[in-house]
């Protein structure tokens, strides 16, 4: 069974909230691997290659998706569209001598199939998560939401990591009504590539 410091889950509060993003900066902070299980969408322009350009880590680091679906669409729709079924008996954590940055696809209520979604994916690799979240409008109500989600299955929590502009009223609030540490905000950066990611410091102690 995988240690709390050998891996996070990294997911979010919702689609395109920058969990690659933070994903590559967890992977420079931890030196760890990455490991995308689910990946939906664009086969030429894959979340790992994302990854792996921001990063320039070496491509041994990138472990193959379990399952890589042409359609950008929720798991459970794609996975249909191209005659695949998903079962949370498909998936295991790959072995790596690293810390593994495990990235989800989606929010943690996107259904995987008929019966289960991608928090019960969470549940099944037994990783702490790490929730990325939007820091304007909104993100209060869907980050507090995704918390209680993932307590109400009593799955631990690392910490928030908050992407976008500056915006320090929001980041009390998730602080407080959260009752979470923020480990670190990313910016809107003019750059995204591996020298301007790891000059992003985080808020507090991660790994």
């Amino acid at each position: 069974m995988k240690t709390w410091a050998q891996g996070y889950f990294v997911t979010g509060t919702d689609t395109d909230v920058g969990k690659s993003i933070a994903s590559a900066w967890l992977m420079l902070r931890l030196a760890a691997d990455y490991w995308k299980p689910v990946q939906s969408g664009s086969l030429e322009n894959t979340d790992t290659q994302i990854v792996q350009r921001l990063t320039g880590c070496e491509a041994s680091r990138f472990h193959p998706s379990t399952f890589c679906l042409s359609q950008p669409l929720s798991p459970h729709e794609s996975a249909r569209r191209d005659g695949i079924a998903i079962s949370l008996d498909d998936f295991s954590l790959p072995s790596c001598h690293r810390p593994l940055v495990v990235e989800g696809a989606g929010g943690l209520l996107v259904p995987l199939n008929d019966q289960h979604f991608m928090i019960d994916l969470i549940r099944r690799l037994n990783l702490p998560v790490i929730l990325v979240a939007r820091t304007t409008l909104g993100t209060i109500n869907h980050t507090l939401l995704s918390l209680e989600a993932l307590r109400l299955r009593h799955i631990p929590v690392q910490g928030v990591i908050l992407n976008g502009p500056d915006n320090p009223a929001n980041f009390d609030a998730i602080r407080t009504y959260g009752k979470i540490p923020i480990l670190a905000h990313i910016p809107t950066l003019g750059s995204l590539n591996s020298t301007t990611l790891a000059q992003i410091h985080p808020f507090e102690s991660i790994g």
